[in-house]
């Protein structure tokens, strides 16, 4: 979990900068790239502690071997589900309460069955290691962006 806590310390340390914008960079400003990767996180690990071990079942996917292969998201290329894609502009409040979430739930993952799981829109049923691998590839490439914005912007 350690490499998951030091991402959300990068959050931490990008949340001053959530007003930025770059449109050559990214559509999305600062603020809505790191609401987004916090939504994913505490959104997958809400799944994932309500998920019933005992119903996880892996199946091929081509998709998430590329990706796994790959060991990055390329830029532009998925849109992000409705319930992980932020609808209002946020606030530092905001962003520093869904990051102490985040901090609470990360510390869950540890007592989670191995096999604890959750779907995701592309790659299928993600088993708890699995699914620990796609938080920390989809934090970093969320990061990429808010620090190109950042140092570009």
């Amino acid at each position: 979990m350690k490499e998951l806590n030091d991402l959300l310390l990068q959050i931490e340390n990008a949340i001053p900068h959530w007003e930025k914008q770059n449109t050559t960079i990214s559509q999305a400003n600062v603020g809505w790239q790191l609401d987004h990767s916090l939504l994913v996180i505490n959104g997958i690990i809400s799944q994932l502690s309500q998920s019933n071990p005992n119903h996880y079942q892996w199946r091929p996917n081509w998709k998430r071997t590329y990706i796994q292969l790959r060991n990055s998201i390329p830029r532009g290329k998925a849109r992000a589900p409705k319930q992980v894609r932020p609808i209002v502009n946020t606030s530092i409040e905001d962003l520093q309460n869904k990051l102490a979430t985040a901090k609470n739930n990360i510390a869950l993952l540890d007592k989670l069955n191995k096999n604890s799981y959750f779907t995701h829109p592309y790659f299928g049923d993600l088993n708890l290691k699995t699914t620990i691998w796609f938080l920390k590839l989809h934090t970093r490439h969320h990061l990429k962006i808010v620090n190109d914005i950042i140092n570009k912007g």
